[in-house]
């Protein structure tokens, strides 16, 4: 079975992201965490400092990227896009 920490070293790889990238996402849901904490769960798991991810730490990780990527609800990134599609939603019923 697929752990949450391999969840979250497959977006990292996949999207790119840095350590400050993935604290910053964090951050945007209300979730602090430290660099060391970060790094202790993309560590080995035979090593002595790994530390297994919670699933709060994944659930908010996850909220925290739909911000970064589209914007919060009260400030999407696309607006024009978000007000186009609920309009053809509306008008196609």
């Amino acid at each position: 079975m697929i752990s949450n920490n391999d969840i979250l070293k497959k977006i990292r790889i996949a999207l790119s992201l840095r350590d400050e990238d993935m604290l910053h996402i964090l951050s945007l849901a209300d979730f602090k965490m430290t660099k060391g904490a970060l790094n202790d769960l993309f560590r080995h798991e035979d090593h002595p400092g790994y530390v297994q991810a919670g699933d709060q730490v994944l659930r908010n990780f996850l909220n925290g990227l739909i911000i970064y990527k589209r914007g919060s609800l009260d400030k999407p990134k696309n607006a024009d896009n978000v007000k186009k599609n609920t309009l053809k939603k509306d008008k196609n019923g």
